[in-house]
């Protein structure tokens, strides 16, 4: 069996970008290849550009037994963010047609998995019709074919409150992205690259990167005064009116999405089944959807762990982790208002660890504020794979406090695989681990958070209750054969 891996990011690129789905995609990929009869290879498309005028085209970023490939030049550029609902989402000539020619001149190939559609235009899932004996799989790690912004997250600050024919997406981003300044730090981090220059030199990490750092933040702190600035004027006055053209075209965007992926997609795998509830909601057909638990090597750590009969320390204290990123969809700012709003009494009782990277200037201020009424507060500026059995050992409960509905973190997978159980927002599928809804609260509403919060403390809720019905992670051979035995019946 031959197996084309699809996704916008290299899952070995240098910056690291794609996430959790690139550290999934270099697992599968790794397991594969100690898979007899299993051929596979990578292409990734929307991150490289010459800086010159070219049309788009492929070419090889290694050889081996799993080449990868990139496209270059491609119509839109991505994550999806970066061209938000731009036209070249649906449809690029150019770009569909150098994707056909590269398939065509590596195939056949027996499954392309597009592990997401982002970088490439959702029209290149009709040439499902050139080549009618591939099967087309489709991994829904995010909400791109219903939502631009991919998370249905509405101006950086709650859930999409509804789609509203498309007025919604018209007000979402509190600053526009610019997809040509945005393609050209691209242009200029891959001419660095291809002549040896790029990320770990001098030059880039040097030069580049914070030169690129500095843009970055001008648009973090634009985005702040722009929300501050909206804040103010909207105390009273009415939302300004959807621009009717453009409300129309992200009606179509969504409408030609699901058109197409129910056209021509031969399976969409869900990560779990809130996701497929949602898909499902947004009119992709159920006979399609299938729920499928992401394969890790963080199960390798369920047998060399176990877990704890108590969720308290002697002294009455607990020790909560937090690890992730500081954002406000990842439920950080959140997590940091609530603990700091606790009583006094409640709040010396815990001990938080955060795990994540020194975020914006709000999101520090934030951290400083949960700190001084905490009992204590462990900042680590972010981790490694490496430090996860160190971190977490001294861990009783971890805390997933989502926002959005996250299709299911990485990070909460960390931890349940290390016997960590997880106190989780309603949101996104890390509540589906423990399935203890003794440990679920509503997501945003501290009260909530409070109330389970306060049930651990006062020994209501013991950690029996979270594994009684959890479910133990899928390790990577397990995935994998769920995986084959899917692409074989979809043949």
């Amino acid at each position: 069996m031959r197996v084309l891996f699809y996704n916008w990011a290299d899952y070995r690129d240098p910056e690291k970008r794609g996430g959790g789905v690139s550290v999934y995609q270099r697992n599968l990929i790794d397991a594969l290849r100690d898979h007899g009869g299993i051929e596979t290879a990578f292409l990734s498309s929307g991150l490289a550009y010459d800086l010159r005028a070219r049309a788009p085209h492929v070419v090889a970023l290694d050889g081996g037994d799993s080449p990868r490939h990139a496209l270059v030049n491609s119509g839109l550029v991505a994550p999806s963010h970066a061209d938000f609902g731009g036209a070249a989402q649906l449809d690029d000539p150019a770009t569909e047609a150098a994707f056909a020619a590269f398939v065509e001149r590596t195939g056949p190939w027996d499954v392309i998995h597009f592990n997401n559609l982002e970088g490439l235009p959702a029209n290149v899932l009709a040439l499902k019709a050139r080549w009618p004996d591939t099967r087309f799989v489709l991994s829904l790690h995010n909400y791109y074919p219903f939502c631009p912004q991919v998370n249905l997250w509405f101006q950086e600050r709650e859930t999409c409150p509804g789609f509203d024919g498309g007025a919604r997406c018209t007000t979402c981003l509190t600053v526009a992205p610019n997809p040509r300044s945005i393609r050209l730090a691209y242009a200029i981090g891959w001419a660095l690259t291809r002549i040896g220059a790029g990320s770990g030199t001098p030059l880039y990490d040097k030069g580049f990167r914070p030169v690129l750092g500095l843009a970055w933040a001008s648009l973090r702190s634009a985005v702040q005064l722009r929300r501050k600035l909206r804040n103010r004027r909207a105390e009273g006055a009415p939302p300004p009116p959807a621009d009717p053209a453009r409300a129309a075209a992200f009606a179509d965007r969504r409408q030609r999405m699901v058109a197409l992926i129910n056209a021509h997609c031969d399976a969409v795998l869900c990560v779990s089944q809130r996701v497929q509830q949602i898909a499902a909601g947004f009119g992709i057909d159920p006979a399609r959807l299938h729920t499928r638990l992401i394969g890790t090597r963080e199960a390798e750590a369920w047998p060399r762990t176990r877990a704890r009969d108590a969720f308290l320390q002697p002294d009455g204290t607990l020790r909560l982790a937090y690890l992730g990123y500081m954002r406000r969809d990842k439920g950080f700012h959140f997590l940091m208002e609530a603990l700091a709003a606790l009583p006094p009494e409640t709040a010396q009782r815990i001990h938080l660890t955060v795990a994540a990277r020194k975020g914006q200037s709000e999101a520090m201020a934030l951290l400083g504020r949960a700190a001084a009424h905490l009992g204590a507060l462990t900042h680590l500026d972010g981790y490694s794979h490496d430090q996860l059995d160190p971190l977490l050992a001294q861990v009783d409960l971890g805390v997933v406090p989502v926002a959005w509905e996250d299709n299911l973190p990485q990070v909460a997978i960390e931890m349940h695989a290390r016997h960590i159980p997880l106190l989780a927002s309603d949101r996104g599928g890390a509540r589906e681990l423990g399935r203890c809804a003794d440990l679920v609260f509503r997501a945003g509403d501290p009260q909530d958070f409070a109330r389970v919060l306060g049930r651990v403390l006062d020994g209501s809720v013991m950690p029996g209750h979270y594994w009684r019905n959890a479910i133990p992670p899928v390790s990577m051979d397990a995935h994998l054969e769920s995986l084959l035995a899917l692409y074989r019946e979809t043949a």
